[in-house]
């Protein structure tokens, strides 16, 4: 049998939901996580935008890739 171990993180958002499992509530949070995510994303790549890693080049070339052959 597989044992799972939790990250710190999982673990504060496990005993969080454990007082309040409203269907709001979960429509809540995955809205609030795809905000942060959303976020950090459009952050991360305007730093590589900024530092000359990823150009309109670069986007055109991922544009053109078969996500589905990547491993």
């Amino acid at each position: 049998m597989r044992h799972t171990v939790f990250n710190p993180t999982q673990i504060h958002l496990l005993r969080m939901f454990e007082y309040d499992s409203s269907d709001r509530s979960l429509e809540e949070l995955k809205e609030l996580l795809y905000q942060y995510y959303s976020k950090r994303m459009n952050e991360k790549l305007n730093e590589l935008w900024d530092n000359g890693v990823l150009d309109q080049k670069r986007l055109d070339e991922i544009n053109e890739l078969d996500l589905h052959k990547l491993q």
